[in-house]
C-alpha cells in the first residue's frame, strides 16, 4: 500500500470515527431533550387528572354534607350529624388544594373564585340549618332548605365545577397530544440513531476487514521479503566472508612476496656499503701519500675536502635507505601478523577479567614506573570470550595510555567496567595528552596516526584492536579532548555465543 493510500485510509477512518461520535452525541442530546419534554408533558397530563379528581372530590364532599344535613333534619339521627360535620370539615381543605392546583391556569382561577364564593354561601346555609335544628326549630331549618333550593346554590356550584372539569378535559386532550408527540419523536430519533449506528458499525466492520486484509497481505509480502532478505543477506555474508578471506590471503601473499625483494634490497645495501668503503679507501690511497706517523685505525679512510663531504653524503643516504628498509620490514611483519590473526579461530572461555587485567598491568609495571604513572583497576565483570584477543585489546590500550602521557605530569590510568542489557562495558581512561576530536576516527584507520609523532609505532594497534572488538561482537569508541586525557570504551557481549563465533563483524 502506498503512502498516499495509507493517508486516505487514515483520513476516512478518522472521518468515520468523527461521524459516529457526532451521531452518538446528537442522539444522546436529542434523546435527553425529548425524554425531558415527554416527562414534562406526562406530568401535565397527570396534573390535569389530579385537578379533575380534586374537583370531583370537592363535589362529593358537598353532596355528603347536603345528604347528612337532610338526613339529620328528617331523623334527628346523630350519625347523619357526624357525616355532615366530617363532610363540611373536608370541604375547605379540598377547596384550598384545588386552588393551589389550578394556580397556573388564568382561566381556571376565575372559575375557582366563583366556585369559592358559591361554596362559602352554601356552607353558611349548612351552618344556619344545623343551628335551627339544634335549637329545636326544624320548621325554620326546612324553610331554609327550600330557600337554598330556590336560589339554586347547589346547582350553581355543580355548573361551575362542571365548567372547570370541561376546561381540564380540554387541557387533558391537548397535553395528551403533546405527550404522544414527544414520545413519538423520541422513539423516531432513537430508531433513526440506532439505524445510523448500525450503518456506521457495518461500515466500520467493512473498513476493519479491509484493513485486516491489507495488513495480512502486507505481512505476507513482508514475510516473503524477509525470507528473500535472509537469503540475500546469507549470500552477501558468504560473499563478504569469502572476499575478506581472499583479502587476507592476498595480503598474506603480497606481504610474504614483498619480504623476498626487501631481503635482497637489504643484502645489496650492505654490499653497496662495503663497496662504498672500498671506493673511498681507493680514493684516499690515490690522494694521500703515506707519511711517517701512527697508523690509521682499521676501516678509517683519511679524506679531505670534497671527498670527505661525498663520503658523509654517501653514508647519510645509506642510513636513510636502511631506516626505510627497517620501517618497511616492520610494516610487512605487522600486516603478516594481522592476516594470521584474522584467520585464527576464536576459542571462547570464561574469563575473570579483573584478575586477567591485573596480570597485564603487572607485565607493564616497568613502563608505568618509567612514565611515573599509576594504574588503578576497579572491579570488572566476568565475560565469556577469547582470551588471546582480549589480552591484545587491553594490552594495546594500556600500553598506549602509558605511552601518550603528558611529560612532567604524574600519570593516572584507570580501568573500570559495568554491565548493561547483556553486555559488559569496559573503560580505559588516562590523564594524558588527549586526542583532537577531528582525529577520533583517524586513529582507528590502518597506518594512520594523530598528534605529534614523537613515539615509535606503525599506526596499526588501534585498528587491530577495533577489528578484534568487532569480531567479538562488540563496539569501540573514544572520548577525548586535547590536553584533557582520553577514555576508550569497549562494549562486549557478556556471553559470546556460537552465532557470532569466528565471523567478521
Amino acid at each position: 500500500m502506498t503512502a498516499e493510500a495509507q493517508r486516505r485510509r487514515a483520513f476516512w477512518q478518522v472521518l468515520l470515527f468523527a461521524a459516529g461520535l457526532l451521531v452518538l452525541t446528537a442522539i444522546s442530546a436529542g434523546s435527553v431533550y425529548l425524554v425531558n419534554t415527554a416527562r414534562d408533558d406526562s406530568k401535565w397530563v397527570i396534573h390535569t387528572i389530579e385537578v379533575e379528581n380534586q374537583i370531583n372530590a370537592l363535589l362529593l364532599e358537598l353532596r355528603r354534607a347536603e345528604s347528612g344535613a337532610r338526613g339529620f333534619l328528617l331523623t334527628q339521627g346523630p350519625d347523619f350529624r357526624s357525616d355532615h360535620d366530617r363532610a363540611v370539615a373536608a370541604i375547605v381543605p379540598a377547596l384550598d388544594k384545588l386552588t393551589r392546583q389550578i394556580g397556573d391556569n388564568p382561566a381556571q382561577r376565575e372559575g375557582i373564585e366563583k366556585l369559592s364564593a358559591a361554596i362559602e354561601t352554601r356552607l353558611g346555609q349548612f351552618a344556619r340549618e344545623m343551628e335551627f335544628i339544634r335549637q329545636g326549630e326544624p320548621d325554620k331549618a326546612t324553610a331554609l332548605v327550600r330557600e337554598a333550593a330556590a336560589t339554586n346554590t347547589t346547582t350553581t356550584i355543580t355548573n361551575l365545577a362542571n365548567a372547570m372539569i370541561r376546561e381540564e378535559e380540554r387541557l387533558f386532550r391537548l397535553r395528551s397530544e403533546n405527550a404522544d408527540r414527544s414520545q413519538t419523536l423520541a422513539a423516531s430519533l432513537t430508531g433513526i440513531g440506532s439505524g445510523l449506528v448500525v450503518v456506521l458499525a457495518l461500515i466500520s466492520i467493512w473498513l476493519v476487514r479491509r484493513s485486516a486484509q491489507a495488513r495480512d497481505d502486507a505481512e505476507n509480502r513482508l514475510r516473503d521479503a524477509y525470507a528473500n532478505l535472509e537469503a540475500v543477506v546469507d549470500e552477501r555474508t558468504a560473499d563478504l566472508r569469502e572476499a575478506n578471506n581472499e583479502i587476507q590471503r592476498f595480503a598474506y601473499i603480497v606481504s610474504h612476496d614483498l619480504r623476498s625483494p626487501l631481503v635482497n634490497i637489504m643484502g645489496f645495501t650492505s654490499e653497496i656499503e662495503e663497496l662504498g668503503g672500498d671506493i673511498f679507501r681507493r680514493v684516499s690511497s690515490l690522494t694521500h701519500v703515506p707519511a711517517d706517523g701512527p697508523p690509521l685505525a682499521s676501516g678509517e679512510v683519511p679524506l679531505d675536502g670534497a671527498d670527505q663531504q661525498l663520503s658523509a653524503d654517501f653514508s647519510e643516504a645509506l642510513g636513510f635507505i636502511k631506516s626505510s628498509i627497517a620501517k618497511m620490514d616492520r610494516l610487512i611483519s605487522a600486516i603478516l601478523n594481522l592476516t594470521r590473526e584474522g584467520r585464527r579461530e576464536f576459542q571462547p572461555e570464561k574469563i575473570d577479567v579483573h584478575e586477567f587485567v591485573e596480570t597485564i598491568v603487572s607485565t607493564l609495571a616497568h613502563q608505568a614506573a618509567e612514565a611515573q604513572a599509576e594504574i588503578h583497576v576497579e572491579p570488572l565483570p566476568d565475560i565469556i570470550s577469547d582470551r588471546l584477543a582480549l589480552e591484545q585489546i587491553f594490552s594495546n590500550l594500556i600500553d598506549n595510555a602509558i605511552k601518550y602521557l603528558k611529560n612532567g605530569v604524574p600519570g593516572e590510568i584507570r580501568i573500570r567496567g559495568r554491565t548493561k542489557l547483556g553486555y559488559a562495558i569496559f573503560e580505559v581512561s588516562d590523564n594524558g595528552r588527549g586526542i583532537d576530536p577531528k582525529d577520533h576516527q583517524r586513529i582507528f584507520d590502518l597506518f594512520r596516526r594523530a598528534g605529534t609523532q614523537d613515539k615509535p609505532g606503525q599506526g596499526i594497534g588501534l585498528a587491530h584492536v577495533r577489528a578484534l572488538v568487532r569480531r567479538l561482537g562488540g563496539t569501540m569508541s573514544v572520548s577525548s579532548e586535547l590536553n584533557a586525557g582520553s577514555t576508550f570504551t569497549i562494549t562486549l557481549p557478556i556471553a559470546w555465543n556460537a552465532s557470532t563465533r569466528n565471523t567478521d563483524r
